[in-house]
């Protein structure tokens, strides 16, 4: 009897940890799955509107600052703006900003790619590009790709300003020097 008893429970555990074993495999896979649903489909560009944003945190200064009539006029004023902007949105020039966080490999080089080909297809005259690039240098094959990713700016016509807060070292100065203009922070590596 004892002998049955602990054979039944050894076959016990092991059909449990079988069963365990399984159900981490499936929910692995499922968790696998699910991530790759929820993650962004390569070569997409998100677009924010800056000036909502501005427009609001200025909206909310003047309603401390000024009072009730100024603040009418001030927000009738901007209304017309607005209006004006809408019925002629190719007038106004666009600035494109684009971040650059590299590494040693220059990883986001295929991103950069796919956002200058798409300012390429959308930009009209006037319209410029602002790089922020924060990169401390690395392989130089992978560095001198994203450089000729921004050169196809240039070709395009389309003024480059690189801003560095931080380093722009090695890689990330062969990214720089293709820029029309280079704006660094006052303690800024290059």
């Amino acid at each position: 009897m004892e002998t049955f008893f602990s054979h039944y429970l050894l076959f016990l555990a092991d059909t449990a940890t079988i069963v365990v074993a399984l159900l981490v495999v499936v929910g692995g896979i499922a968790a696998i799955a699910l991530n790759k649903r929820k993650s962004p489909a390569s070569g997409q560009v998100q677009v924010t509107d800056l000036r909502k944003q501005l427009e609001q945190s200025g909206e909310n200064v003047q309603q401390y600052r000024l009072d009730k009539k100024a603040l009418k006029i001030h927000r009738k004023t901007l209304k017309k703006d607005r209006k004006d902007r809408a019925n002629d949105p190719l007038a106004e020039s666009c600035t494109y900003l684009l971040d650059f966080k590299g590494d040693i490999r220059a990883s986001a080089v295929s991103a950069l790619r796919e956002e200058i080909s798409a300012i390429i297809q959308a930009a009209k005259p006037g319209d410029t590009v602002l790089l922020r690039l924060e990169s401390g240098g690395g392989m130089v094959n992978t560095y001198g790709l994203a450089s000729a990713q921004l050169l196809r700016l240039r070709a395009a016509k389309i003024p480059l300003t690189v801003l560095v807060d931080a380093v722009a070292a090695s890689g990330g100065y062969m990214m720089a020097v293709t820029a029309d203009r280079i704006v660094a922070s006052p303690f800024a590596l290059i």
